[in-house]
């Protein structure tokens, strides 16, 4: 077998231009999470909204139909409320333990 030699470089992690490299405790971690989240769900909230609103719409005469998405767009809002719950729940925990970065301001 034939070896050669090759060199390796040491490269230095620099955050900036090595963006995971930010992430160095939980309170980061949440700060670049829990916007994400935050919008999706309420792209979710609005995506079953709007989806509801319209078979609402369509469906006037049918009260069997009604019911169904009536109670789809009852379970949007709710489940939106719960997801701003949880941000003010951890927003709270965080405050209690004297942590004021856990999460975004």
């Amino acid at each position: 077998m034939v070896y050669t030699s090759t060199m390796v470089y040491a490269v230095e992690i620099n955050s900036s231009i090595f963006p995971a490299a930010r992430i160095s405790n939980i309170s980061t971690l949440l700060n670049l999470v829990l916007p994400l989240v935050m919008g999706g769900a309420g792209l979710v909230c609005l995506m079953m909204a709007l989806y509801a609103a319209f078979n609402i719409m369509t469906h006037g005469d049918n009260p069997e139909a009604l019911k169904k998405y009536y109670a789809s767009m009852v379970f949007a809002i709710v489940g939106l409320l719960i997801v701003i719950a949880s941000f003010l729940i951890v927003r709270v925990i965080g405050i209690m333990i004297g942590n004021s970065n856990l999460i975004p301001q």
